[in-house]
C-alpha cells in the first residue's frame, strides 16, 4: 500500500497546527496563498471525521484565515472539500481547502463553487427563446 503523502508531511511544511490537524501550503494552488487543511487522524472522508476533529479543523480554518489575511489581503475566500473519486478527490485522506480570492482572478466570480458543474436546472431565463 502507498503511505499517505499528508500522513508523511514534512514538519518544514506546516503552516500551522492545533492538537487535531495541520495546515500547509497546496503544492498545487489555484490561488495565491491556498492552503490545505488536514486531521492528523489519517481518516479517508470528512464525513468520517468526529465532532472534536471537525471542531479542530474548523478552529484552524478560521487561524489559517486570519495569517492569509496578513500575507496576502484576500478580498473573499472559497472553502470547500472534495470527498470522494466522483467529487474529484485524489488524496483520500480527508483535507479542506481554504483558497483566498482577490479582485479580477476570475472574469466572473458569480456561483462560486457552484460552478465545479453545470447546474441540472436553468437559472432564469436560460435557455427561453
Amino acid at each position: 500500500m502507498k503511505a499517505c503523502i499528508f500522513c508523511s508531511l514534512p514538519k518544514s511544511d506546516v503552516l500551522v497546527e492545533n492538537e487535531i490537524a495541520v495546515a500547509f501550503f497546496d503544492k498545487f494552488p489555484v490561488n495565491e496563498g491556498h492552503v490545505l487543511l488536514v486531521p492528523k487522524r489519517h481518516v479517508s472522508s470528512l464525513f468520517d471525521l468526529t465532532e472534536e476533529e471537525v471542531m479542530g479543523v474548523w478552529n484552524l480554518v478560521q487561524e489559517v484565515k486570519e495569517m492569509l489575511d496578513r500575507r496576502f489581503q484576500p478580498v473573499a475566500y472559497n472553502i470547500g472539500a472534495n470527498v470522494g473519486a466522483a467529487a474529484g478527490q485524489t488524496v483520500f485522506h480527508a483535507h479542506v481547502h481554504v483558497i483566498p480570492r482577490y479582485q479580477g482572478d476570475v472574469p466572473d466570480p458569480r456561483g462560486g463553487v457552484r460552478n465545479v458543474k453545470k447546474s441540472m436546472v436553468p437559472s432564469p431565463g436560460e435557455g427561453e427563446k
